[in-house]
């Protein structure tokens, strides 16, 4: 898994990309954190380019994957079909978690009787069953989720790659959590949605309840909230800085 770093100093930010966009592409708002002393590590999962492609990517292997990055005192982040491999992933390595941030995970399995989360449940199965051509696909994803993200024209061989292993994903709305075992870790959780979509404001809403969790809504940039820049940096830079506070008062 390719894996990228900027920052060499200060609390430990492991930034988990979603669907389409991989690492930078995702966190590209995120990069002046390090010159104001965070360390950000930024992996592309799995799949995604510049790694080789796979024909399933599955968000339990690729838990276990970002679960080996998690370092002691690491604040994990993570966005879309990210912040479900997060949420996973933290619950396999919860002693080495500070905290946990997610932002609109795609966990529609949590409310499978909501008429709203149905209906992007059905977008999404209708993009998997068939999907035309890379763009094709790539613009009614962006559509189904509600991303900010721009439809080039013309897909760069990169961005081509990428639409392939959005494609090739694992359901998310498949996906189990082990909210006992994140409770019972203690490290704070902070679930942020863009206030664009009642699915996603009824997930964040449920995880939230869930895990006693700190609620954030920053409209601006719908489903890619991250991409607010300074609106999404500073509430996170809050939650990240009250999490080292934390936890040097219990030393």
């Amino acid at each position: 898994m390719h894996v990228e770093r900027l920052g060499d100093h200060g609390p430990r930010l492991l930034l988990v990309h979603g669907s389409v966009a991989p690492g930078w592409a995702t966190w590209s708002a995120q990069r002046e954190l390090a010159e104001e002393g965070y360390q950000l590590v930024v992996p592309h999962r799995s799949g995604y380019p510049p790694n080789p492609p796979l024909e399933l990517i599955d968000f339990e292997v690729q838990a276990g994957e970002v679960a080996e990055l998690i370092e002691p005192g690491t604040h994990v982040v993570g966005h879309s079909y990210g912040g479900v491999i997060s949420l996973l992933a933290v619950a396999l390595a919860p002693d080495r978690v500070r905290s946990l941030c997610v932002i609109e995970p795609p966990a529609l399995g949590l409310a499978r009787s909501n008429p709203d989360v149905e209906a992007v449940i059905a977008k999404v199965n209708a993009i998997l069953e068939a999907p035309g051509t890379t763009r094709e696909a790539f613009a009614r994803f962006v559509a189904a989720v509600g991303s900010s993200a721009k439809v080039p024209e013309t897909l760069s061989p990169a961005q081509e790659a990428s639409v392939r292993a959005t494609l090739a994903e694992r359901p998310p709305f498949e996906a189990v959590f082990d909210w006992a075992a994140i409770r019972a870790a203690g490290f704070p959780v902070l679930v942020v949605s863009g206030n664009h979509d009642p699915a996603y404001e009824t997930i964040c809403d449920t995880i939230a309840r869930e895990l006693n969790a700190e609620r954030a809504v920053i409209p601006g940039a719908a489903h890619s909230v991250q991409r607010t820049g300074g609106a999404f940096n500073r509430r996170l830079r809050a939650f990240v800085d009250s999490a080292q506070a934390s936890a040097a008062a219990r030393r």
